[in-house]
């Protein structure tokens, strides 16, 4: 695997460690800026909006740009609104920067996919982005707990600063590592945006989102839960999610290195995994034991399937290399958005904690049925000689 698609993989780590430390920082921001809990949490939507923004628009923008300047431009975007963040008293200023950092980061990984998918080749997109996608993955393992840790001993503004040294690093490894990629014929932007026609990527975005949603849904509250109704010590939790994000690593390389050998059977394999684990952690949230293995069989199954999920556009909108990525990008944001706020509303109706996995299992059965409706298209569409596994039909 080129050398330049693990620098693109630290550069996401460096930025989605920013994307989920917040979560343990929600105390200390809002008695230093005197707000409310709920309101800094609103900080975290900021960045879920300019993520789901950010990717197409600057997709679009940059789309005649060289590859590796238009990854150092959104890293140097991102730099700027994280140093302004550390220094500002202010929570407007505060919101719109993590609007913009989120805006530049969406951006990165848009152009940062299809570039790592092209210096792959064909035969190894899926383990292309398995490596850009598990620098979040690592982000979730090691950034989250460890920019916790960092905000709770040297305020949360260390933490800024600290993604912000993250991300100069990356950047200076860009310019050495990544090539320029400059084309002789510029891409068209009419032609990216007719490579988005194929209902087959539409259908593949709601397969995104909806198994995001489910995913993301369980895990929002999986703290939550744990201490309430399965009776954890509090001082177990982080062990606990430590289990889910090596779960999710595991799955991660598990499905990257499948990915593109048999990507819609990941898809069935995982969704179908993906909702069993759901329904049973509803079921056993009282029993400790059984609760932790299914905590980190959700990360396994919930994160195995996302190279498929990235890789497969290659195929499906060859003329929307960029815009294809962008899409996607987008639409993990859409679960990442509706998955805890469907949570939330059912627990906002007095229903107990267990009552997300079951949400997030029937959301998973919903992906599950445009799995299906996906592979019904391929097979209705294709020779009845050709192979129906096979990467070149995403």
């Amino acid at each position: 695997m080129p050398r330049a698609i693990w620098i693109i993989g630290f550069g996401i780590f460096a930025q989605g460690t920013s994307e989920l430390m917040l979560a343990g920082l929600l105390p200390e921001l809002a008695d230093d800026l005197n707000v409310t809990i709920p309101q800094a949490g609103w900080l975290i939507s900021a960045f879920a909006l300019g993520m789901l923004v950010g990717a197409p628009v600057l997709a679009i923008i940059t789309l005649r740009w060289p590859r590796r300047l238009a990854l150092l431009a959104f890293l140097g975007v991102f730099i700027v609104g994280h140093v302004i963040s550390a220094l500002t008293d202010s929570y407007g200023v505060l919101f719109a920067m993590r609007f913009v950092s989120a805006f530049a980061y969406a951006g990165f990984w848009a152009v940062g996919g299809s570039t790592a998918m092209t210096l792959a080749g064909p035969e190894r997109r899926g383990q292309a982005m398995s490596v850009v996608a598990g620098g979040l993955t690592v982000a979730t393992v090691i950034g989250l707990p460890v920019g916790t840790w960092i905000g709770q001993h040297l305020g949360w503004r260390g933490a800024f600063w600290t993604v912000a040294v993250l991300s100069i690093v990356a950047a200076v490894a860009v310019v050495v590592a990544v090539p320029t990629l400059r084309t002789d014929e510029p891409p068209s932007i009419r032609a990216e945006l007719r490579g988005l026609r194929p209902p087959r990527l539409w259908l593949s975005y709601a397969m995104t989102a909806v198994s995001t949603t489910a995913l993301i849904g369980t895990f929002s509250y999986l703290a939550a839960m744990l201490i309430t109704t399965t009776g954890l010590d509090p001082a177990w939790v982080p062990a606990v999610l430590f289990g889910y994000g090596l779960g999710a690593l595991i799955g991660i390389t598990i499905g990257g290195q499948t990915a593109d050998r048999f990507p819609r059977a990941i898809l069935g394999a995982g969704f179908t995994g993906l909702m069993l684990t759901s329904a049973l952690l509803a079921l056993a949230a009282h029993h400790v034991g059984a609760t932790i293995v299914l905590i980190v069989t959700l990360g396994l199954l919930g994160f195995g399937t996302n190279p498929a999920l990235n890789s497969r556009f290659a195929a499906i909108a060859p003329e929307a290399p960029t815009l294809a990525v962008s899409g996607n990008v987008s639409a993990f944001n859409v679960g990442i958005t509706a998955g805890p706020w469907l949570g939330g509303l059912a627990l906002a109706a007095g229903y107990d904690y267990p009552v997300v996995p079951w949400i997030g299992a029937g959301v998973a059965g919903l992906a599950l049925v445009l799995w299906g409706l996906d592979t019904w298209v391929v097979r209705r569409v294709q020779p009845r000689s050709a192979p129906v596994e096979h990467a070149s039909v995403g």
